[in-house]
């Protein structure tokens, strides 16, 4: 009797283990075509490999925690707790890869949407991710931490600014939003100020040539803005951000579902500075306030076949000003008290449309209005701008050959105050607004010579209704040794026509007389651009990321102002001779299973020109520069750590004669950021830090940075008999008003603090 009822005992405990033993069932979601992910369980050192679809389990466990080690060469390493209580646990892990910049899809250099490492054109990519490591209120200013790329200030006063690429100024970069061209002459100044930064998905930068596909004005390279796409953006999202200056920006943006077809995605920024500051005690703001408001809303409409159909419009108003501290609007245009002011308004109105045909075939435009109202002292520059653009394109493949036919037209309309729009007849003074008609086709054939070898021939031809044809031919190689070493080369043409004063600062200020020596003839330059990008995958399951690029500009006709022949003229005509812009820049991507990222860039350049046998480096531009971004995240507080900087070598300042006591050339400079990250609560995070740690301006080791403060009317400069400015008691150096010797922000140490809210 006594075996029997432990033989029963025995029997119902074996039952009861059996029904205890439990199952975790997961799925890891990763790219296609990498290895199999490993996952280790540390409790009870058991280790597995998923499946070829990315499954895996875990059988025979008892009730409680357990943690999960997933790990998969080039991707982060992921710690996962499971509190097993049910029968079954289902996991879905998602795998973030250490090279995630590389696997991006791509479209700004051929058109078409392309992995990044597929492209024969080098495209480099920064996600909306990256730019929140050093948060700002404008894309202008976000710029400043990619590597050859760099936001210049143009003023002291009214701080207008514009990027240059690997040295060339920002009339020769075209900036794209979505694809479209909706920024050049007059409107690059403020075409990237008052995008939403909380819209924008990532930006795409192109360094060289890309003339064939885009036309002229992409003669040094293209920054394309990608906005979310409507279906992908959250319910709502909020940045709110402030700054121990003064500085408060808001961005905002909802998504309604108008229908099963309709979506709306909508964005609005808000920028406010409105504090004083003069801390270098020269009488002037050393920041321009500024109010600004800027409304973006993006339609997404869904049609059969899934074919493309959106809408997107952006109005921005700017109120910006610079000055005199006691400086009111009051004074505007007049000559009591200097002050800068510059009331803007645009509006922008970009579509992209599939037709609906068996081919795929695209219809896209956009159309761009910019009215701007300015006072530089008692100069008044009042300037409209008025662009349509369309383009149709025609994605064809045939065998290897991977085709795109386009046909192009653009219509520019301006007109201003200035002698750019003066009518002919000097006795009858009237305006003749410039209206250029641009019609243009191209074609473009990428070919694939065999699994590692493939070429991209491109020609585009232009009809300027002015300056007649234009033909711009471009050409790529693309050489894969194998999947983690890859070599492009491209070359190119470019032609762009200036008008100096939408695209020169300094010739609108009124401090200098402008002298237009003779008719400005188009520039023209060629191209060439070799890139190598390596992945080194560590065996510790860290990534290495390196991508070296040499670039090579050389320039016809090349337009320059010459500030250095007369400190009271600026003289423009081209150069009789030639410029040259090359250099070599390399970027390095580090990622650790760890957490920590490290990312970082290098350039060095030489920009200038050469006029009778004689170089001379262009002004402003810096031969060596470099930008770093290092994170490192700390799961178990929930806390991000970002350090960010920049640093630049001397670039040749503007001086306004031989008895100028300012530095001719300034210093090495740096400005460096930190940052804190908390992201522990479910739909909130909060940052703050420390701009600007080394309180570098550029007044220290200058004895001033504005020419004649005492005096910006130049009411007291005396001149002798051939029009030179004499040196006097009040004015011991003989200068004449100038704002434009500036290098760098005004900008010092200061805290700041903001708040993201995403609801999906």
């Amino acid at each position: 009797m006594h075996r029997l009822i432990l033989f029963v005992a025995v029997l119902l405990m074996c039952h009861a283990a059996k029904a205890q033993q439990l199952v975790i069932n997961g799925s890891v979601k990763r790219m296609a075509g990498d290895p199999l992910a490993t996952i280790s369980m540390t409790e009870q050192k058991r280790t597995i490999s998923t499946d070829s679809l990315g499954n895996f389990s875990f059988v025979g466990l008892m009730p409680g925690v357990y943690q999960l080690k997933i790990s998969l060469l080039g991707y982060r390493s992921l710690n996962v707790k499971v509190n097993l209580e049910k029968d079954t646990t289902l996991l879905q892990i998602m795998l973030e890869p250490l090279d995630e910049r590389l696997n991006e899809v791509v479209i700004t250099g051929t058109q078409k949407e392309v992995n990044r490492l597929e492209s024969p054109v080098p495209v480099e990519i920064y996600t909306a991710k990256f730019f929140k490591k050093n948060p700002t209120p404008s894309i202008f200013e976000a710029l400043q931490n990619v590597n050859g790329v760099r936001p210049q200030l143009n003023c002291n006063i009214c701080n207008t600014g514009d990027i240059h690429i690997n040295g060339l100024e920002g009339p020769y970069t075209m900036v794209l939003i979505d694809g479209m061209p909706i920024v050049s002459s007059l409107s690059t100044v403020y075409g990237l100020s008052g995008i939403p930064n909380a819209l924008v998905e990532r930006i795409e930068v192109v360094k060289g040539p890309a003339s064939s596909l885009y036309g002229s004005e992409a003669v040094g390279g293209l920054i394309n803005i990608i906005t979310k796409k409507v279906e992908h953006a959250g319910s709502l999202s909020a940045d709110v951000m402030s700054t121990g200056y003064g500085e408060h920006n808001t961005d905002i943006g909802f998504k309604v579902n108008l229908n099963q077809k309709i979506a709306i995605l909508t964005g609005l920024n808000y920028f406010k500075y409105g504090n004083k500051v003069d801390h270098n005690h020269d009488g002037f703001t050393d920041v321009t306030l500024q109010d600004r408001i800027s409304v973006f809303q993006k339609w997404s409409i869904s049609r059969k076949q899934g074919r493309v159909f959106s809408l997107a419009g952006r109005y921005l108003y700017e109120d910006r000003w610079g000055g005199e501290m006691n400086w009111t609007k009051t004074f505007r245009g007049g000559d009591i008290r200097y002050g800068e002011s510059i009331y803007t308004k645009r509006m922008e109105l970009i579509g992209n449309y599939q037709l609906p045909v068996n081919e795929k075939m695209f219809l896209s435009f956009s159309l761009t209005d910019h009215q701007q109202d300015s006072r530089y002292g008692t100069t008044a520059y009042i300037a409209k701008q008025q662009i349509a653009f369309s383009q149709l394109t025609w994605d064809k493949k045939m065998g290897n050959n991977d085709l795109l036919f386009g046909a192009a037209f653009r219509y520019t309309y301006y007109d201003d105050n200035t002698p750019a729009t003066a009518g002919a007849d000097l006795s009858n003074p009237s305006n003749n607004p410039e209206r250029t008609l641009l019609p243009g086709l191209f074609i473009q054939d990428e070919i694939k010579l065999s699994e590692r070898h493939s070429v991209l021939a491109g020609l585009r031809f232009d009809y300027n209704s002015t300056h007649g044809n234009i033909f711009t031919p471009r050409f790529a190689y693309k050489w894969a040794l194998d999947q983690n070493n890859i070599i492009r080369l491209n070359a190119g043409t470019g032609f762009r026509v200036v008008n100096i004063f939408t695209e020169d600062h300094a010739a609108l200020t009124g401090a200098r007389q402008i002298i237009i020596e003779n008719e400005l003839k188009p520039e023209r330059t060629y191209n060439v651009n070799l890139n190598y990008l390596k992945k080194v995958h560590l065996n510790n399951g860290s990534f290495l990321g390196l991508d070296f690029s040499g670039f090579y500009t050389y320039f016809n006709n090349r337009i320059i102002g010459d500030f250095d022949s007369n400190p009271n003229q600026l003289i423009y005509n081209n150069l009789d001779g030639y410029a040259v812009s090359k250099g070599l820049t390399a970027n390095v991507d580090m990622a650790f299973s760890s957490g920590l990222k490290i990312t970082t860039g290098l350039t060095y350049q030489d920009v200038g020109f050469v006029s009778e046998g004689v170089k001379q480096q262009q002004i402003l531009t810096e031969k060596l520069s470099g930008t770093w971004a290092v994170s490192y995240k700390i799961n178990k507080l929930n806390l991000g750590i970002d350090y960010t900087g920049n640093i630049y070598g001397p670039m040749r300042l503007p001086l306004l004669g031989k008895m100028d006591p300012r530095r001719a050339y300034s210093p090495v400079w740096s400005i460096q950021n930190i940052q804190l990250v908390y992201d522990g609560f479910r739909r909130m995070e909060l940052y703050g830090g420390v701009k600007n740690l080394l309180n570098f301006t550029p007044n220290k080791g200058t004895p001033f940075l504005i020419a004649g403060a005492n005096d910006p009317f130049d009411k007291n400069v005396q001149y002798d008999t051939n029009g030179q400015v004499m040196a006097t008691s009040n004015n011991p150096y003989g200068l004449t008003f100038d704002p434009n010797y500036i290098y760098a922000p005004n900008q010092g140490i200061r805290v700041f603090f903001g708040v993201r809210l995403l609801i999906k």
